[in-house]
């Protein structure tokens, strides 16, 4: 499992379950109509959502430039794409994603009417004039953390499938031509679901904070905006039905993990496995790259 794509979805999984731990607080807040657990927790959950927002689609652009490098320039992916370069990468995408979620986390106040009970709300309190950093503040997460990440996305996908599409063999062996792609398209599985997930509540804040319109003046347009907010955080659930459904080697360590090691059986296979891999590895790095006729030998995690 110790490959450049695994260590990126390590970094998705980490993100989803954040944000998930944070969901029990959030739906006490809607169900009571008031924040209830103080300032400390306000933060923490406030900047825990835009570290997920941020760190997600940093990731699934990370993966998908991972893959374009993968398809198109197989012989330069064998020393890019390295573990020890997906980590740092990974490490690089949370100190980015702190530029938001760091003032995000000082700017959370919990406000309240004074001896009003169940007056309280957790909000982020920006700068005065807020009528005028509230549209600026929504314009730079939706250009940050969806416009630009879904256009480089997008032209990633766009060049994988127009050489998938004219390549014969991308590898010099059909086996890891299957899994290169096959991978490349549970990777395109998952961004499509973060597209389609985030994509209306991104919209429904950009709208709201750019044209001043207010969603909360009917019980229509608040379900709406609660609809779009729970499918938002939905994405998170969806992540690892996604993995399991697409990914053969997700389920075979899922499954693996859950029967217990100690079976010598299971440990042998393991072994032989691991060994028969090397192998292959080995004999495909011996083969001559020939790169006129498209066969590219690789191996394709």
């Amino acid at each position: 499992m110790k490959t450049a794509t695994n260590i990126y979805i390590f970094n998705l999984a980490l993100a989803d379950a954040l944000v998930l731990a944070t969901l029990p607080f959030q739906g006490t807040d809607v169900i009571l109509g008031f924040w209830p657990f103080g300032l400390a927790l306000c933060k923490a959950v406030m900047a825990i959502d835009y570290y997920n927002m941020f760190t997600s689609v940093f990731t699934l652009t990370i993966m998908s430039v991972d893959r374009y490098i993968a398809v198109c320039h197989p012989v330069r992916s064998l020393t890019v794409r390295t573990p020890l370069r997906a980590k740092l990468i990974n490490v690089a995408v949370w100190v980015l994603a702190s530029a938001v979620g760091l003032p995000v986390m000082i700017m959370g106040q919990v406000e309240e009417e004074k001896d009003v009970y169940g007056s309280a709300e957790c909000v982020l309190n920006l700068p005065k004039p807020r009528e005028h950093w509230w549209p600026v503040f929504v314009f730079c997460v939706f250009l940050f953390s969806f416009l630009i990440p879904v256009v480089i996305i997008s032209v990633c996908y766009g060049l994988m499938v127009r050489r998938l599409r004219s390549v014969r063999l991308l590898s010099g062996s059909r086996e890891k031509d299957r899994n290169l792609r096959r991978i490349t398209y549970m990777v395109l599985s998952v961004v499509a679901a973060f597209v389609l997930c985030w994509m209306p509540v991104q919209v429904l804040a950009l709208v709201q904070a750019l044209g001043h319109v207010d969603l909360g003046t009917s019980q229509s347009s608040m379900a709406a905006m609660h609809f779009c907010i729970a499918l938002g955080y939905a994405n998170s659930c969806l992540n690892p039905v996604l993995y399991a459904f697409l990914d053969e080697n997700f389920k075979r360590c899922f499954r693996e993990f859950c029967i217990p090691a100690n079976s010598s059986l299971l440990l042998e296979e393991q072994r032989k496995r691991s060994l028969r891999r090397e192998r292959e590895c080995a004999e495909e790095e011996e083969k001559e790259v020939v790169i006129d006729e498209g066969i590219i030998p690789m191996c394709a995690d």
